[in-house]
């Protein structure tokens, strides 16, 4: 058998809190969610500036200003 069982990862879930205790994997779960949390904002803030820096053309502002007209 190649898996794991339910038995392996009770007994491996014991042995880390056993080693690193409750209270350094509670702050060590806060660390990792802040790190995920700045990294998503990043990504966003990152595709919102690419837009603004994106050259608008010709094609793309007749359909602005056709779609305009068309909600007046």
């Amino acid at each position: 058998m190649a898996g794991l069982s339910i038995w392996h990862v009770l007994i491996f879930a014991i042995v880390v809190i056993l080693l690193f205790g409750t209270s350094k994997l509670k702050n060590l779960g806060k660390d990792v969610g802040g790190a995920v949390k700045d990294f998503k904002k990043s990504i966003k803030d990152d595709e919102a500036a690419a837009a603004l820096k994106e050259p608008r053309t010709l094609e793309h502002q007749s359909t602005t200003n056709s779609s305009s007209v068309k909600n007046s």
